[in-house]
């Protein structure tokens, strides 16, 4: 992910990802507030689950999707009293259901 910094924006530079079946993921431009998002994201993978330089990209694949998984369903989180962001979810949509009954 990348703002739209005119490196990423260039011609070249997209057809090169392209060429490599990479998906450009880049802000809208309308919110200030998606690339901090994402480089939060990419940062907590960097420094908590990406721990070794992978061999490849199918087991960089397989890393990111488990890293995910901890992330959601096992790791609690101080911000969230110490539970998981799946726990605090599935109680948010318990609520909501409580609340249309």
């Amino acid at each position: 992910h990348s703002d739209r910094g005119l490196q990423y924006c260039s011609r070249v530079y997209q057809v090169k990802l392209n060429e490599n079946g990479i998906t450009p993921s880049m802000t809208d431009g309308y919110d200030c507030y998606q690339n901090a998002l994402a480089e939060r994201i990419n940062g907590i993978l960097k420094q908590e689950f990406l721990l070794y330089k992978c061999q490849n990209l199918k087991e960089l694949r397989e890393l990111v999707e488990e890293s995910i998984v901890i992330y959601n369903e096992m790791r609690p989180h101080l911000s969230l009293g110490m539970e998981t962001p799946n726990q605090v979810h599935k109680k948010d949509q318990e609520q909501k259901l409580l609340a249309f009954n």
